[in-house]
């Protein structure tokens, strides 16, 4: 058994959970979220928990276990509490500002670097160069700050670059002058 998948997932008191077909959706105070149920997975829903079944101990099934408990996890997180990721501009010149419901980077092109506003995503910014990327839903977050970030890397001899606020990147020494 998964160790993940056997795991039985609490409902908090805001949430409402409805199993309808192969999809399970999730409604909270930020909103609605539909995670779906893979083939040979049975979602159950008794007395304030929801528990993840496998019907057969076939190789795909076992590996969506897991998986399937992970996502409906996620979207009740996600429909409580929400998700942020914080990413930091590090260079000199390096600046961030608001243009109109998207953002403007200045990361050392010749040109600014437009960003669009992603729906169920709020981009906001914090002084000239931290970007804050919220929303509800785990992949659209985690997706539009890697989109931002690659933007321009932090590279490996000085570390300029966007990166995560929690990211340490590993500085590599210059070519050694020999004597």
């Amino acid at each position: 058994m998964s160790k993940i998948g056997k795991t039985p997932i609490t409902i908090p008191e805001k949430v409402e959970i409805k199993i309808e077909g192969q999809e399970v959706k999730v409604k909270g105070p930020k909103g609605q979220l539909t995670a779906p149920i893979k083939p040979g997975i049975r979602v159950v829903l008794e007395d304030g928990l929801i528990k993840v079944e496998r019907e057969n101990d076939k190789l795909q099934t076992r590996a969506y276990h897991g998986l399937v408990r992970s996502l409906i996890q996620n979207q009740i997180e996600g429909v409580t509490d929400g998700y942020q990721k914080t990413l930091k501009l590090v260079g000199t010149g390096y600046r961030v500002s608001k243009k109109g419901a998207g953002l403007e980077v200045t990361v050392g092109y010749s040109h600014p670097v437009a960003i669009d506003p992603v729906k169920d995503v709020e981009l906001s910014i914090e002084g000239n160069d931290t970007i804050i990327v919220k929303g509800m839903d785990k992949q659209k977050v985690g997706q539009v700050a890697a989109d931002i970030r690659a933007i321009r890397k932090p590279e490996p001899y000085k570390g300029k670059g966007i990166r995560y606020a929690d990211e340490v990147v590993k500085i590599k020494p210059g070519k050694a002058a020999t004597e």
